[in-house]
């Protein structure tokens, strides 16, 4: 905006906020976005369309793709919206994935990573609860009237408003949807670091949070199903751990739910930490070297064409 826009609090109190408190309250904002809008298209998906009467039923839900893509499209926009608001002061990391790839291959101050993880989980939390606030009426409703495997008088269904799973398919081992974490966060941060980098073909006019959430969109359409596509420990820890507090129990934390899988809450911990660095550094290896190299000798080769070296330029 072209005006001057006074701070809501007093300057001599602003001072702790230009450094690292500043870029955590963001993350955590950014975080809260993401999951406010992620986790609010899933309840509309499975909770609240389905209890208002716009489906065949009061627990009807995912009855073909369509009900996938308002999904994806939902964490996408959510996504979009949420690097929108952190990027100024954050970076919007808004995931310890990146957090983490970012400390490993891109300078990132390992001084920060803890506190940026923390609020990002902190934010995650929050997200959860306001969707919780603004839907438990829809997901206690679906509760009651579906029938079926309960802990604690809720369902598996609801909490994947919230949480992830693996599923069924792969009969509770943990290495299918371990692995599909890890590629799928690889994917991400292969992405994102490759639309931010300015060597690259840089995303401009501010567009990088749209064209983040348009890799979002892909990878969730693509590898999805598998295990939720979590492919960010803060998106799945935090909102997890809101609804053991909030009474789902071991389907929460531990992850459990028998004859199905268990223990599971580590795997979309784990996996994204180690896709995000698999990410990273196999962009460097591949795309980010040679884009190195050729900047050191002031070479920018137009992209698809050779010609010897040292040889003649090609005629035209």
């Amino acid at each position: 905006m072209a005006v001057e826009i006074p701070p809501l609090v007093k300057p001599s109190r602003l001072r702790s906020r230009g450094g690292l408190f500043g870029e955590c309250l963001a993350e955590f904002l950014g975080v809260l976005v993401i999951i406010s809008f992620g986790c609010g298209a899933v309840a509309m998906t499975v909770a609240a369309l389905p209890g208002s009467g716009r489906t065949a039923g009061p627990t009807t839900f995912f009855l073909g793709a369509g009900d996938w893509l308002l999904i994806a499209w939902g964490w996408a926009l959510a996504v979009t919206f949420g690097v929108y608001v952190a990027g100024g002061v954050s970076g919007a990391h808004l995931n310890p994935a990146v957090t983490l790839a970012f400390a490993v291959r891109r300078g990132f101050p390992w001084l920060k990573v803890v506190p940026y993880m923390a609020s990002q989980v902190a934010g995650a939390f929050a997200g959860a609860a306001l969707v919780y606030a603004v839907y438990h009426d829809a997901i206690n409703t679906f509760d009651r009237a579906m029938t079926g495997p309960k802990t604690n008088g809720h369902t598996l269904a609801t909490f994947s408003i919230f949480g992830t799973f693996p599923a069924p398919y792969f009969q509770g081992s943990t290495w299918g949807p371990l692995v599909d974490q890890i590629v799928g966060t690889a994917f991400l941060v292969m992405f994102v670091v490759a639309i931010v980098d300015l060597r690259n073909t840089a995303v401009k006019a501010n567009l990088g949070p749209l064209v983040i959430g348009f890799a979002v969109a892909a990878i969730g359409m693509s590898y999805g199903a598998n295990a939720g596509y979590a492919i960010n420990p803060a998106r799945d820890f935090g909102p997890r751990l809101f609804t053991w507090l909030a009474g789902w129990q071991d389907l929460a934390l531990p992850g459990t739910l028998a004859g199905a899988f268990s223990d599971y809450f580590w795997i979309p911990i784990v996996g994204p930490l180690v896709g995000g660095v698999i990410g990273v550094v196999v962009y460097d290896l591949f795309i980010g070297d040679v884009l190195h190299v050729r900047s050191q000798l002031g070479e920018l080769p137009e992209s698809g064409r050779t010609r010897p070296e040292g040889g003649p330029p090609e005629e035209e």
